[in-house]
């Protein structure tokens, strides 16, 4: 076999014969993958490009406000909240766990009703043996005042006793001195030869005897004096001893007394009329009057207010103190019902200022009340001069449109805003109304559900497109 004709050339290629039309499928596969590219990345890349062209700007929503918003930019306005003058954390002067809770939020109480009741029995043990100490005290006054009655007839009676004996032995001194001078003229009449001796022996006989009587009539006399002496010092003690009992009686009548108001502080009660608004405990947890950050215990059980102290707290800008005057007359609209106007009167201004917020706070007394006021709502006062004419009555006034100042413009002459449409603006000419505290009442040109741009920057034209930003 000739081996050589199967030898492979290995320096010579082989031509293949070309293929009409062999490459337009890679390039349509490199086409859909520039397509996808595209797609997935257009707009990440647009909103980059937007990013680095288009101003970025923000908005506020127009919306219709209530007459009384309305007529507050009319007026020296600032914000403020109901507050109440008189308002009270209730709690008792003693520690103890609330056994019974009568109130909760809402509840209306009268002044000394009980709120709550704190576990009381040891205080009420302890009021029980007061109250014996006072009895038993009382009982040894009444023995100490008959013990001094006693004394006093005791001393009577030695006085009396005193002056019997004195009054006898009075009478036996003179019977001695009767019968000395009976003697003498018995003796007399012996050294006269008149009489006999057994005269003589008589009368000496009867003077001894009334001298002895004498003699033990002056020591009966001393025995009554020392007997009232004596009975006189047991007074002075029964008086002393019943200043004691007097005293020890006052003192357990004080110590009644406290046992009685400790236990009375165990009743939670209310120092004035009012309503509850918010309940701080309940029934089981235990109240403190020194409660200290980190403990167990509460330090209050409720806190109630005085529905009749409600007044107007309101910090206005130092820049707009000046027409703001004590007694001045001032018109206050709640955030929640500002279609209703209350009258008031500026009450008092504080006498410090707060430099961080650059204002000072004024209290309006307001001259209604109602159902609808509550401590805390946000409100809108208006300060009026004291001469200005109270606002008309605001009731089916049709609903206006304030927006901010810094949203309105000049273009070519004419006032107005640059309202967004889609992320697109247009300017629109407006009819601006009065200006107050940085809100402008718009009366034509704009309607509520608007866009329009805050701070619109000086290169912002018609139609330009625009980046939102958040507010």
């Amino acid at each position: 076999m000739d081996l050589q004709t199967l030898k492979i050339e290995r320096g010579q290629k082989t031509a293949a014969p070309r293929r009409r039309g062999a490459g337009w499928p890679l390039r349509l596969t490199l086409l859909g993958l520039a397509a996808a590219a595209a797609w997935l990345f257009w707009r990440p890349l647009a909103d980059f490009v937007d990013r680095m062209r288009l101003p970025e700007v923000r908005t506020v929503l127009v919306s219709e406000v209530a007459p009384a918003a309305a007529a507050a930019v009319r007026g020296t306005a600032a914000n403020g909240y109901v507050v109440a003058a008189r308002r009270a954390a209730l709690s008792s002067d003693v520690p103890g766990r609330i056994v019974e809770l009568a109130v909760r939020e809402g509840s209306v109480v009268k002044q000394g009703d009980i709120v709550a009741r704190l576990y009381a029995d040891e205080y009420r043990a302890g009021l029980q043996r007061a109250e014996a100490d006072l009895a038993a005290a009382t009982a040894a006054v009444q023995r100490s005042v008959a013990a001094q009655a006693t004394s006093q007839a005791e001393l009577a009676q030695t006085e009396a006793a005193t002056v019997t004996a004195r009054a006898q032995r009075d009478e036996a001194a003179a019977n001695v001195q009767w019968a000395e001078g009976e003697l003498e003229r018995v003796e007399g009449l012996l050294r006269s030869g008149i009489g006999a001796p057994r005269d003589r022996l008589r009368a000496q006989t009867d003077l001894d005897a009334a001298r002895a009587r004498l003699a033990a009539l002056t020591a009966a006399v001393a025995s009554t004096e020392t007997a009232t002496e004596t009975a006189r010092q047991r007074l002075q003690v029964a008086a002393g001893d019943l200043a004691v009992a007097r005293a020890q009686r006052d003192v357990a009548a004080a110590a009644r007394d406290l046992a009685q108001a400790t236990l009375d502080k165990t009743d939670v009660r209310a120092p004035f009329d009012g309503i509850v608004v918010l309940k701080d405990a309940e029934v089981g947890e235990v109240v403190s009057p020194n409660v200290v950050g980190g403990g167990n215990a509460r330090g209050a059980v409720c806190t109630m207010v005085d529905f009749d102290s409600l007044e107007v707290q309101a910090n206005v800008p130092e820049t707009t103190l000046s027409s703001v005057q004590v007694g001045a007359p001032a018109d206050v609209f709640l955030d929640a019902f500002p279609d209703d106007r209350y009258e008031g009167t500026v009450d008092r201004i504080w006498p410090t200022a707060d430099r961080q917020k650059a204002t000072v706070e004024v209290r309006v007394r307001l001259t209604r009340r109602d159902q609808r006021l509550r401590p805390e709502m946000g409100v809108r006062i208006v300060f009026r001069a004291a001469d200005a004419a109270a606002p008309t009555d605001l009731a089916g006034t049709p609903r206006a449109i304030v927006v901010p100042e810094q949203a309105l413009v000049q273009v070519a002459g004419r006032t107005g805003a640059f309202v967004l449409e889609r992320d697109t603006v247009r300017f629109a000419a407006v009819e601006a109304g009065e200006r107050r505290s940085g809100k402008v009442a718009i009366d034509g040109g704009l309607t509520a559900g608007q866009r329009i741009v805050l701070d619109p920057p000086a290169s912002l034209q018609d139609g330009s497109r625009v980046r939102l930003i958040d507010n």
